[in-house]
């Protein structure tokens, strides 16, 4: 009798936990796959959110240029994604004339005086 009160919540957990796993696989599949297909050149995103192009790569490493100049080497565990530039939009896109931001917010040029001279 008691294992009839708790088989329906083993059940639901049971299941909770293989869908929860399969989750985590598809993740990781996908993070091994970005990791596999970067190449010179690309543009990525650290996880430290840092934005470098890749100069060289090797198995663990990748080499990003940071700056102009500036190469840095970090684990290529550190890479969480590739950067995709929307250049279409960007062409599309005409803000000379606007005088507010796409945002809403409107750019101070002038700031008051705060400090009076006596």
């Amino acid at each position: 009798m008691d294992l009839v009160v708790f088989l329906p919540l083993l059940i639901i957990m049971g299941a909770f936990m293989y869908f929860a796993s399969r989750r985590q696989k598809k993740a990781m599949q996908a993070t091994i796959d970005l990791h596999n297909s970067l190449t010179v050149g690309d543009e990525v995103h650290t996880t430290s959110g840092l934005r470098g192009t890749i100069t060289a790569i090797t198995d663990d490493e990748v080499d990003l240029e940071i700056a102009p100049g500036v190469v840095t080497t970090w684990m290529k565990l550190a890479v969480r994604d590739r950067v995709v530039d929307d250049v279409d939009e960007a062409d599309d896109v005409d803000d000379s004339d606007d005088l507010e931001s796409p945002s809403g917010a409107t750019e101070l040029t002038d700031r008051p005086n705060t400090k009076t001279d006596s």
